[in-house]
C-alpha cells in the first residue's frame, strides 16, 4: 500500500519562497493574457518593473496579514477570507504605485491598466490555491490503521456530528470508520457529509443495528435532552453494542468539540435537559474585564464557576480555597485552557477574618462568588461547631470584607436545604443567606443569593456512593422506594448561576428551575444498567427505611413565599423580600461565635431555632451518618 508523507509540517519559509515565484508568474501572466504576442517585447520593461513593485509590496503585506504564520493544512473559510483581504490589499497598493509611475512617465510605452485587474485575479487564484492545495494533500495523505477498523454509527448530523466524522476519517489512532449518520431532520435524509450518508432517523437505530455491522454508536448531539441519550443507550445495551457520547452543551462551554471529548454515557447524560439560551450581554457586562474572586474554588461547584467565568475574559481570576491540592489542580486546568488569563491561587480559610480582609484589600475584587461551605448533612450534625464557624462566621467575614473594599457584586451559592431547615447544614446556609441579604439592604449593592438543589457528581454526593456500592457488588442502599430529590448537573447549575448573578440588583433570592424530582430508586437502577448489569438480578437494591422527620420530597421555597418568573425561563425570584433585622442578626452571629468556640452545641441548636422562624432543627432527629439519602 502506497502512503504519502504527511504535509502537516511544511514550513512557512517554503510557502514564502513559493509566493515569490507565484507573484512573478501572476504579473507576467497578466501581461501575457492582456497583450498580443507581438506587443509583449514592447511592454517587457513595464512587466519587469511591475514584478519588482509587486514583490516589494505584496510580500510585506502578506506577512502583515499573517499568511506566513498559519498551519495551512487546517485552512478553512476564515483563512479564505483572510487570503482574499490580504491579496486584494496588496494588489490595490501595487496598482496604485504602478499607475503613479505610469502617469509620471517612468513606464514607457505605458501601462496596460486591465493587466492590473488580471494580476489581482491571478494572485487570488495562485496564492489561495497554493495554500488550499496543502490542505488537500494533507487530507489525501493516509497512515495505515492498526488492524481491522471498527465501524461507527453517528447519532446527529449537525456541526458536532460532522466534526466527529471528520476526525474519525483523519485519525488512524482511533481506528474507527464512520459508516452513517442518524438524524431526525427530514432535510438531511439521504444526504452526505464528508462522504458519509444520513441513513435514517434516531428511531430507526434498532433496525439499523440489526441490518448493518456496527461496532460502536457515537452520540454527537451536545444539546440532546436526556430522553434521547436514554433511548440510544437502552437500544445499544440491548444489542450488546458499545456507545459513547459527546459531553452536554454546558460541559462544552469554553472547550473544543473533538473526538478526544467522547466518553462513556454517564448518569448526567440520562438526566440532561434541553439547553436554554442565556443573555450574553448581561453576563458579559457583569464579568468581562472584572476582577473575579471565587471562594471554594477547588470544590465541585467552585471549580466549575471558575471554568465558566474564565471564558468571559475577566481581568483577573482569584481562586481562593482551603485545600492546597484542589486549588493547585484547578489552577493547572485553567492555565492549560486559558493561558493568557491572569490567575491568582490563594490558600486561605474564610473563618480567618483578618486574612480575608488582607486578601480582599490586595485584589479588590469587583465580583465575588461565595461557594465555600461545609455541605454534608450527616457530617455537620456531628460537627456543629464547624458548620457554624465555616458557613456562618466565614460568610460574615467575607461579606464584611467585601463591603470595606467596595465590591460591586457578591453571589452566595445556597441550597434548597435552607428552606424550612431541619438540619444544621441547612440552617447554617439559611443564616448565610440572611447575612448576604442584610448587607445588600444596608449597602444597596448587588449582593444576591442563588438557591438550588442537589447536583450530580459532586464530591460526596449520592451518585459516587452508589457507584462504589455497585463496584463492590452491592447491595445499593436506599432509604425508601418513593424517596425523590431534585437533581441538576454541575455545569448546568453554574450556567444558570452566572445568569442569575448578572440579573441581581441587590437583596434578591433567585431559585433555579430544578425540573422534575427524580426517584432515587430510578437513579440507582440507571446507574446499575450503565455499569452493564441488571438491577435486582446482578445488583441487589435494599431499603433501609425512612428516618423520622425525613421528607420524601424536598421543598424549593418557604410556605407562603411566592416566586415570580424572571427574564430567564429557568430562573425565578422571590416576590416577598425577607426582612432581616440587622442588629439582631449581628448579635446572633457574635453569640454563635462564642458558643462555637466553647463547643456548646445544644445552645447553638437552640439559638438556630430562635434566629430562623421556620427552622426545626431541635425537633428533628439527627440523621444517621451511615445513611445514603
Amino acid at each position: 500500500m502506497i502512503t504519502f508523507k504527511p504535509f502537516s509540517h511544511i514550513r512557512n519559509r517554503f510557502v514564502f519562497i513559493g509566493d515569490i515565484a507565484l507573484i512573478i508568474v501572476s504579473v507576467l501572466g497578466s501581461f501575457a493574457l492582456r497583450l498580443d504576442v507581438s506587443e509583449l517585447p514592447f511592454y517587457f520593461p513595464a512587466a519587469v518593473l511591475m514584478c519588482a513593485v509587486a514583490l516589494f509590496i505584496k510580500i510585506p503585506v502578506h506577512y502583515l496579514f499573517g499568511l506566513y504564520r498559519r498551519l495551512w493544512v487546517y485552512a478553512s473559510t476564515s483563512e479564505l477570507r483572510l487570503i482574499t483581504v490580504a491579496v486584494t490589499t496588496a494588489s490595490v497598493l501595487t496598482s496604485g504605485i504602478m499607475l503613479l509611475l505610469s502617469s509620471a512617465g517612468y513606464i514607457q510605452p505605458g501601462m496596460p491598466r486591465s493587466a492590473l485587474g488580471i494580476d489581482w485575479l491571478l494572485s487570488l487564484v495562485l496564492i489561495g490555491g497554493s495554500r488550499f492545495a496543502l490542505r488537500i494533500l494533507s487530507e489525501q495523505s493516509t497512515t495505515p490503521r492498526n488492524g481491522k477498523s471498527k465501524r461507527a454509527l453517528i447519532i446527529g448530523a449537525g456541526d458536532a456530528g460532522a466534526l466527529v466524522a471528520r476526525e474519525l476519517q483523519k485519525s488512524s489512532l482511533i481506528n474507527l470508520i464512520p459508516i452513517g449518520f442518524l438524524d431526525d431532520d427530514e432535510s438531511k435524509q439521504n444526504h452526505q457529509i464528508y462522504g458519509v450518508s444520513v441513513i435514517g432517523k434516531i428511531n430507526d437505530l434498532s433496525a439499523i443495528l440489526d441490518n448493518q455491522q456496527v461496532d460502536e454508536v457515537i452520540i454527537a448531539i451536545p444539546s440532546a435532552p436526556g430522553q434521547i441519550v436514554r433511548l440510544v443507550n437502552d437500544v445499544c445495551r440491548a444489542k450488546g453494542i458499545s456507545s459513547r457520547t459527546m459531553p452536554g452543551l454546558y460541559e462544552l462551554i469554553g472547550g473544543k468539540i473533538n473526538v478526544s471529548r467522547l466518553r462513556e454515557v454517564d448518569i448526567a447524560d440520562l438526566l440532561r435537559r434541553e439547553p436554554v439560551k442565556i443573555d450574553d450581554r448581561l453576563i458579559g457586562g457583569s464579568l468581562t474585564g472584572k476582577r473575579i474572586l471565587v471562594t471554594g474554588a477547588g470544590g465541585s461547584i467552585g471549580r466549575e464557576i471558575c471554568r465558566q467565568v474564565a471564558r468571559w475574559s475577566p481581568t483577573e481570576l482569584i481562586l481562593l480555597g482551603h485545600g492546597e491540592n484542589s486549588i493547585f489542580e484547578a489552577m493547572l486546568e485553567l492555565r492549560e485552557n486559558y493561558p493568557s488569563l491572569s490567575l491568582h491561587p490563594v490558600i486561605a480559610d474564610v473563618r480567618d477574618a483578618q486574612r480575608i480582609q488582607i486578601i480582599l484589600k490586595a485584589y479588590h475584587p469587583d465580583v465575588i462568588f461565595h461557594a465555600a461551605a461545609h455541605k454534608h448533612v450527616p457530617l455537620m450534625e456531628a460537627n456543629i461547631e464547624e458548620a457554624i464557624t465555616n458557613n456562618v462566621i466565614g460568610t460574615n467575614n467575607l461579606v464584611q470584607a467585601a463591603l470595606k473594599v467596595d465590591t460591586e457584586r457578591l453571589v452566595l451559592i445556597s441550597t434548597d436545604k435552607a428552606v424550612r431547615p431541619v438540619s444544621v447544614m441547612g440552617a447554617t446556609k439559611r443564616l448565610a443567606e440572611m447575612i448576604v441579604l442584610d448587607a445588600a439592604h444596608r449597602s444597596a449593592r448587588a449582593f444576591t443569593v442563588v438557591r438550588f438543589g442537589n447536583v450530580l457528581g459532586s464530591r460526596g454526593s449520592v451518585v459516587p456512593l452508589f457507584k462504589q456500592q455497585i463496584a463492590r457488588g452491592g447491595p445499593v442502599t436506599i432509604t425508601h422506594p418513593e424517596m425523590m430529590r431534585y437533581f441538576m448537573t454541575i455545569p448546568e447549575a453554574v450556567h444558570l448561576v452566572l445568569q442569575a448573578a448578572s440579573m441581581g440588583q441587590g437583596g434578591e433570592v433567585f431559585l433555579l428551575n430544578m425540573g422534575q424530582q427524580v426517584k432515587i430508586l430510578d437513579l440507582a437502577e440507571d446507574l446499575i444498567k450503565l455499569s452493564g448489569l441488571e438491577p435486582h438480578r446482578d445488583i441487589e437494591i435494599t431499603f433501609t427505611g425512612i428516618r423520622p422527620g425525613e421528607k420524601l420530597s424536598e421543598d424549593l421555597w418557604e410556605e407562603g413565599v411566592h416566586f415570580q418568573p424572571t427574564q430567564h425561563t429557568e430562573i425565578y425570584r422571590a416576590v416577598e423580600e425577607e426582612n432581616v433585622d440587622g442588629a439582631l442578626l449581628k448579635n446572633a452571629i457574635d453569640e454563635f461565635a462564642k458558643l462555637a468556640a466553647h463547643g456548646e452545641t445544644d445552645a447553638i441548636i437552640n439559638l438556630i431555632d430562635q434566629s430562623i422562624p421556620s427552622a426545626a432543627v431541635r425537633s428533628a432527629p439527627p440523621p444517621d451518618i451511615t445513611s445514603v439519602i
